[in-house]
This record gives structure tokens, sequence and C-alpha cells, in this order.
């Protein structure tokens, strides 16, 4: 049980009500953009002796958000199609961490697997920010979506270069783990 300390391995589940990723696209060569928040299905932390050892993240892409407002389900339903996410297809994303490196004591740089639409790339995460009070970590980044094979009206292929859409994509992750599973 969790009141016993071991120095083995204990696995953290993850508060999906609380954890959240919120991100950011914009258009290329105006001020335009959309932002909003996707939900995580399921998640688990590995710690040992209060050390974050591992982890691993699913997201559910069906739950992808736009929080600008007008005309949102005909956004939402063309982000979730074949020109972006295609979440029929690939309705999960994930995140697994794979090398860590405590820079002071709460804050990490952290190799990890992004995989989107089926493609996993190893991304670096310089500033992973950790709040043992609150179990939270939290991070910023940015995602070249075109390495993920989502290239609608990406600059290199925009017929009308004012319509192109930037490739970055900024995202921000705040997962909340929780004693036991």
């Amino acid at each position: 049980d969790s009141m016993r300390t071991s120095n083995k391995m204990s696995l953290m589940g993850l508060n999906v009500e609380k954890s959240v990723i919120n991100w950011k696209g914009s258009m290329l060569f105006s001020f335009g953009g959309h932002h909003g928040t996707i939900n995580f299905k399921d998640g688990q932390v590995q710690m040992e002796k209060g050390i974050i050892k591992g982890g691993k993240f699913t997201v559910d892409m069906n739950t992808i958000v736009d929080e600008n407002g007008s005309n949102n389900s005909d956004l939402v339903n063309h982000l979730k199609n074949e020109d972006f996410f295609e979440v029929e297809t690939y309705p999960e994303s994930s995140l697994v961490f794979k090398n860590f490196e405590y820079v002071t004591t709460n804050r990490m740089k952290i190799e990890a697997y992004l995989t989107i639409k089926g493609v996993t790339k190893l991304i670096t995460l310089y500033n992973v920010d950790y709040d043992p009070k609150e179990l939270k970590l939290s991070t910023r980044f940015k995602i070249d979506r075109t390495d993920f094979g989502i290239n609608y009206s990406s600059k290199g292929l925009a017929e009308i270069k004012d319509n192109a859409i930037s490739d970055a994509i900024e995202i921000e992750v705040i997962v909340y783990i929780m004693d036991g599973c």
C-alpha cells in the first residue's frame, strides 16, 4: 500500500479531470489564430524515492476544443478531419518519457517520444517544472506539425500565402498526478 516506504518504483495515476493540454496555432502572415484544449485519456508516472523516473500519457484527440468561439463546430470538425488530426483513424496521441535530467530540484529536461497521427518523434522538453506539493508537472514547447504529416495550408504548400498557417503549434501540458493508480 502507499503508506509503506520502499525503494521500489511506485506508479502514480493521472488526474484526468484536472490535467489538460493547451494548444495554440497561428496564421503565418497575419495576427489570426486559434487556441484551445485537448484532454488526456489516461496516464501514469513512475516515482522512486520522490523522484520522477518515467511517464506515459495518452491523449484523447476527440476532445479537441477551440476556445476562440465563432464558427466553433466547423473549426473543430476541420481539426478532426484528415486535413489536420484525422481523429477517426488516429483517435489517440501519446507522450512517453525516455530520459530525465534534473536541472534543479524541481525542474527537469526530459526526452520523450511524441506520437501524433501514428508518427513518433523524439522531442526534448527543456523546462519541465514539478511542484511536489500539488503533484503537478507543467511544460511548454512547440512542435512542427509537418513532422507529423499535418500539412494543411503549410507555408510550403499554401497556394495563397495569406492563408498559410504556421507550421509551429505551441503546446502547454499541465499534468496532475494522484497517489496510487
